[in-house]
């Protein structure tokens, strides 16, 4: 009797060219492909949540997010000699270039123990909680209107003379600008008066100011304009 020669190839089993082979293959294929894409999506969502968050579980801020906020300028601060002792009052422009509003809610001076903000109204004076500094936008403290006053002084003002006043801001915090008192009738921009801008820097740190003397044409936002 003769018996059928069998062929192996490989190990044993089915011969590698069979279809049990190939179906294995075919398995084996889709099987390494689902288990890459497994992996591309979850190093993708690795990838969002450093996007999406800052290390303290809540969403991240972009640069210029955290950047945005009010910028702002202290411009030509300045008190007239007053007509009579014990009394002041001072007026500026705060100018903000950023993109949040802020409001100055506080004003003090070692010139007087009392510095409130006040508004001229019908020719009476009402105390004001703040004053709004809208975003890219000015708060203005004039004659006839809003102002800062400052009783019980505790020596007379006369021209010349430099005042410190700290301002505080809602989220600003304060900065302590350098007050000059000018004439009586006196503005900033005038012939031979200073002007001035001082940036707000936050921390409460008194910064110097930039004194230009002249023509208020090159400072925007200045306070001599505003009549009252």
């Amino acid at each position: 009797m003769r018996y059928p020669r069998l062929t192996r190839r490989g190990s044993g089993g089915p011969a590698a060219g069979g279809p049990n082979v190939r179906t294995a293959r075919l398995r084996s294929r889709r099987t390494a492909a689902l288990v890459a894409g497994g992996a591309i999506a979850a190093t993708a969502g690795i990838g969002l949540v450093s996007c999406g968050s800052d290390g303290s579980g809540g969403p991240g801020l972009s640069g210029t997010a955290a950047e945005a906020g009010p910028k702002l300028t202290i411009v030509d601060p300045y008190i007239p000699q007053p007509a009579k002792d014990g009394i002041a009052a001072g007026y500026l422009v705060v100018r903000n270039d950023g993109d949040t509003p802020d409001r100055l809610v506080a004003v003090s001076s070692p010139l007087a123990p009392s510095a409130a903000l006040h508004e001229t109204v019908d020719n009476t004076m009402a105390h004001l909680d703040g004053i709004e500094i809208p975003a890219h936008g000015r708060g203005v403290l004039a004659r006839g209107a809003a102002h800062i006053m400052f009783t019980d002084t505790a020596s007379p003002l006369r021209k010349g003379d430099i005042v410190d006043v700290t301002l505080t801001f809602e989220k600003s915090g304060s900065v302590t600008v350098r007050v000059p008192v000018l004439g009586m009738a006196d503005r900033p921009g005038d012939p031979g008066t200073p002007t001035t801008a001082v940036p707000v820097v936050p921390g409460g740190d008194t910064v110097p100011n930039t004194w230009t003397t002249g023509s208020a044409g090159g400072v925007a936002g200045h306070a001599g304009g505003h009549g009252g």
